[in-house]
């Protein structure tokens, strides 16, 4: 197996168990590969930027704070490179997740990562996530339940 092939597989599979933990209220494992070595940012979908691992963790923390009872995140793989101690991963996510306690939504994100080997792992250092053109339901929810929590 390649160097890349080896990242796309490890990694792919802890993103989506993390962000399937952060859709289910617990945001341990996702802010456990983020790098705690500056620059770490964070565009999310649904609260404004973030630098710093205080500041990114702590925006994980209320995302998950909004989230119950979610389908697995299925992370699909567009496009993904290493190079170096730098490689990223390109695709989308996708689940039906319940915000705020509701019937679960569809919510698909796009999303870009980048990571940084620290001591032999690949830690996280940036994610932007949006729902593309058009939006979507799930994205406004989110949205509003981040607004409406953003004094958490």
């Amino acid at each position: 197996m390649s160097e890349l092939d080896d990242f796309v597989s490890q990694t792919a599979a802890r993103h989506s168990h993390a962000t399937t933990c952060v859709r289910n209220g617990d945001p341990t494992s996702f802010v456990e590969q983020l790098s705690t070595h500056d620059p770490v940012t964070l565009f999310p979908a649904s609260q404004p930027a973030q630098l710093g691992w205080a500041g990114v963790s702590q925006a994980i923390r209320r995302v998950a704070s909004v989230y119950a009872g979610s389908d697995v995140v299925a992370f699909e793989v567009v496009a993904a490179g290493v190079g170096g101690d730098l490689a990223y991963l390109v695709g989308y996510e996708r689940a039906a997740s319940s915000i705020e306690g509701g019937a679960a939504e569809d919510l698909v994100v796009r999303i870009t990562q980048v990571y940084r080997r620290e001591g032999g792992e690949w830690k996280l250092v940036h994610r932007h996530a949006d729902p593309g053109p058009g939006g979507s339901a799930g994205a406004s929810h989110l949205r509003q339940a981040m607004r409406d929590h953003k004094d958490d």
